[in-house]
C-alpha cells in the first residue's frame, strides 16, 4: 500500500442537482448558494477541500442572472494531487500559459513601436492640417474680393 503513488488522476462525470439547495433561500441568492453547493457536494465526494470550480461551470451557473440558476448540471470532475477541479463536461479546454506570456511580450514590443510612430505622424498631421488651413484662408480672401467687385459692377450697371 505504500507503494501506490498519491499523484494518481481521478476523472468522474456528476450530475448536480441545485434545485434541492437554492430553493432553501431568497430569490436573489440563488446562484450564489448553488456555487456553495456545488462546492459542498465535490467536498463530499471526492474528500478533498481543495475545490476550483471552472470558468464555464461559473457562467453556466449565473448564465440568467443571481434569481434563476439551473435546476440541474452535468460537471466533469477531476481530481490530481488532492486538488479538485470542476468543469461543465462540454467545456473547451484552456490553453497553456506558457502561450499566453508569448504574447505578452509581443505585444509589449508593439506598444514600443506604436509609440514611436505616431509621435512622427501626428507632426506630419499637423503640418499638414496647418497647410490645409492657410489655403482654405486664402481661398475664402479671394472668394471675397470677386464678390465685392461683382456687387460694384453690378450696381455700375444698374
Amino acid at each position: 500500500m505504500a507503494d501506490k503513488k498519491k499523484s494518481d488522476k481521478i476523472e468522474r462525470e456528476y450530475i448536480i442537482n441545485l434545485r434541492r439547495e437554492f430553493i432553501k433561500k431568497p430569490r436573489y441568492k440563488r446562484a450564489k448558494k448553488s456555487v456553495t453547493a456545488v462546492k459542498e457536494f465535490l467536498i463530499k465526494h471526492m474528500k478533498s477541500e481543495d475545490i476550483v470550480i471552472g470558468k464555464y461551470l461559473n457562467q453556466e451557473i449565473w448564465k440568467n442572472g443571481p434569481k434563476n440558476p439551473p435546476a440541474k448540471i452535468h460537471i466533469k470532475v477531476i481530481k490530481e494531487d488532492n486538488k479538485v477541479k470542476a468543469e461543465l463536461i462540454n467545456a473547451p479546454e484552456e490553453k497553456p500559459k506558457e502561450e499566453t506570456k508569448k504574447r505578452k511580450l509581443f505585444k509589449k514590443s508593439t506598444k514600443e513601436e506604436k509609440t514611436e510612430k505616431p509621435k512622427q505622424v501626428d507632426m506630419s498631421l499637423m503640418q499638414k492640417q496647418e497647410k490645409v488651413m492657410k489655403e482654405e484662408k486664402k481661398e475664402k480672401k479671394q472668394e471675397k474680393v470677386p464678390k465685392n467687385v461683382d456687387l460694384k459692377e453690378q450696381k455700375d450697371k444698374k
